[in-house]
């Protein structure tokens, strides 16, 4: 009987450290880890389009309507990582000392305005604002506003003599971005807001925003139920085909986190 009871602890301590060897191998360290794996991303985002390349190899990638949401399953341990865009990544690993972000860059990216496509008048317009704010300054102020050690010193105010006779802009954007777009009580604030406000101060236009899902942003640029979309949005070959991009206005990353 004694050697059965030391039979029986010896046998679950191996399976214990079999276990812990299991979960140790099978955390996500880097992106060469991902095979196999459950990631979680934010709906028709870079982070969906670039962990779908994964799924040939037996990744599965749960798909949610806000990048919080597929943080929460993280967290809830329904999901191996998560993929998302640097700057929201570091916010949310700010509010939550679980999680962690990956030291390398998923993936480089370039953010831009879209519109629908063919429409070179305003195009032309919103690129000639962007190279004026890029060249007074203005784009970084509005990024140091929210990004680094100056947040909050630097806000973007707009010129009181601002003529908007030239009637209204409508911007589409999902505000579950922050740092580029959230809500902040009843204002969508962030440095989209902010960079469309600044042209539409340049152009004349009042500006209004318009919150939906990111997955709905291009249709409501196509269908012209909106003039433009600005949502951290990066320029891909697929979003192309069906939308217009402005100059680059910011670079950015896809990064991975992970529990600790």
């Amino acid at each position: 009987m004694k050697n059965m009871k030391k039979f029986t602890a010896l046998s679950l301590s191996a399976v214990m450290a079999v276990s812990m060897a299991v979960s140790v191998s099978a955390a996500v360290e880097s992106k060469d880890d991902l095979a196999g794996k459950t990631i979680g991303v934010q709906l028709g985002t870079t982070g969906d389009l670039e962990a779908s390349k994964y799924e040939k190899d037996g990744a599965t990638v749960e798909r949610y309507s806000k990048g919080s949401e597929a943080v929460q399953a993280l967290k809830a341990g329904q999901v191996d990582c998560v993929i998302i865009d640097s700057q929201p990544a570091q916010k949310f690993v700010d509010a939550n000392d679980d999680l962690k972000i990956l030291d390398d860059p998923f993936v480089e990216e370039e953010y831009a305005i879209c519109l629908k496509k063919g429409n070179t008048e305003l195009l032309d317009k919103i690129n000639g604002a962007l190279k004026e704010l890029k060249e007074d300054g203005t784009i970084d102020s509005i990024m140091s506003n929210y990004i680094g050690d100056e947040i909050g010193k630097t806000p973007y105010e707009s010129p009181e003599d601002v003529d908007r006779s030239n009637g209204t802009l409508v911007m589409a954007t999902n505000a579950e971005f922050e740092p580029y777009e959230y809500h902040l009580g009843d204002d969508i604030v962030g440095i989209d807001a902010d960079i469309a406000q600044a042209i539409c101060d340049k152009l004349g236009y009042e500006l209004r925003i318009d919150d939906m899902e990111f997955a709905s942003i291009l249709a409501a640029i196509e269908s012209e139920k909106a003039d433009f979309g600005a949502a951290g949005m990066t320029v891909t070959e697929d979003r192309l085909q069906s939308v217009d991009f402005t100059d680059t206005y910011a670079n950015a990353s896809q990064v991975i986190i992970v529990t600790k």
